[in-house]
């Protein structure tokens, strides 16, 4: 009798519980008017515009065009790149520890990578191109101190230092002396491959006394009024073979300044560099590809040496440095003019 009583009792609950909850269950009402338009907001600066003035297909592909047609690109010498005497300017990997360290592994490389984007570029320095220019991620800005004489520094300021790191003089050998005598023991006796910077700057050459008087350093006009960057790295030629990355000049460029010609050497260039060439063959100090002689005839060397007066030694050099400028002397026709003159005045 009490189980029956407590079922109805229940049964009356739950009932209850379904009046409550449908009773109590809001019943929505028609939709309200919209509420007032927000102000809209200003527009931020698309933090990419600059990067994508650069960054971009097109460019890429235009750099990767050029510089395929550079010596840098296809450099017959990178395999010397493993060689630390020869690995700051041959392999990527020497470059990049010499600008980062100052040195070099004195145990040499085992791999000798070629020169390509990351050799030159790194990251940026600063992102304020409209105030402080474009850096173009480029390693090296800062002055140079020359690998042959460390206590001359050359500041061609801005991107052109970058290009000084490798394009100067190297080698054991000082530069000659005027006076006294030279005892040269290398058949390679001269500024190995790079003296475009010094050249430019008007210095490290053999100042052999003459009629030519020699212009104050940094006195050129390509030194004044151009750079590195500006003459090698112009805009691309209609073949596409000059200018930009393939680092040849696009002689339509130099018409900026050159108005009337552009010239391809400074004046009587080939004519006064045959006369030292010769000059030199006829002493027996050279051969006919350059190398130094020794005193028996055979390339010079220690058990071979030349032993010269110190004038005589300063016209093998200024041969060696206008040679490897290869600039026919328009780097800085002036410089040039004064050690061709005075040098074949001294061997006569």
């Amino acid at each position: 009798m009490k189980t029956q009583k407590l079922i109805s009792f229940l049964v009356l609950f739950a009932i209850s519980l379904m009046f409550i909850s449908c009773e109590t269950e809001p019943i929505p009402g028609p939709p309200g008017a919209d509420g007032t338009n927000g102000t809209d907001g200003t527009d931020g600066v698309d933090g990419t515009t600059a990067c994508i003035e650069c960054h971009n297909i097109a460019n890429k592909e235009e750099v990767e065009a050029t510089y395929a047609l550079s010596l840098h690109y296809a450099s017959p010498t990178a395999p010397r790149g493993t060689s630390v005497d020869c690995a700051m300017c041959h392999n990527s990997l020497g470059y990049i520890e010499y600008i980062s360290t100052g040195k070099l592994n004195p145990a040499g490389y085992t791999v000798s990578e070629p020169i390509r984007c990351i050799t030159c570029h790194k990251d940026h320095t600063t992102f304020d191109f409209e105030e402080d220019g474009y850096d173009y991620a480029l390693r090296n800005f800062d002055p140079v101190k020359l690998v042959i004489d460390n206590t001359t520094i050359i500041n061609f300021a801005g991107s052109s230092n970058n290009c000084i790191t490798c394009h100067q003089p190297r080698n054991s050998f000082p530069v000659p002396g005027g006076t006294g005598t030279v005892t040269i023991t290398s058949s390679r006796y001269g500024p190995h491959h790079g003296p475009q910077s010094t050249m430019l700057e008007g210095i490290m050459g053999g100042n052999v006394p003459g009629t030519v008087a020699y212009p104050a350093a940094g006195s050129a006009a390509h030194r004044k009024g151009s750079s590195c960057t500006q003459c090698h790295m112009s805009e691309k030629s209609a073949d596409g073979k000059e200018g930009l990355h393939t680092f040849n000049v696009n002689m339509e460029s130099c018409k900026t300044c050159h108005k009337t010609s552009v010239p391809t050497e400074s004046a009587n260039f080939t004519a006064d560099f045959k006369k030292l060439e010769d000059l030199l063959i006829a002493k027996k100090y050279i051969n006919a590809t350059g190398s130094v002689l020794g005193a028996n005839g055979a390339p010079a060397s220690a058990t071979n040496p030349l032993v010269v007066p110190g004038d005589d030694a300063q016209a093998i050099w200024n041969y060696k440095t206008l040679f490897e400028d290869q600039s026919k002397g328009v780097h800085n026709p002036g410089y040039t003019k004064a050690l061709l003159q005075n040098s074949i005045e001294a061997l006569n």
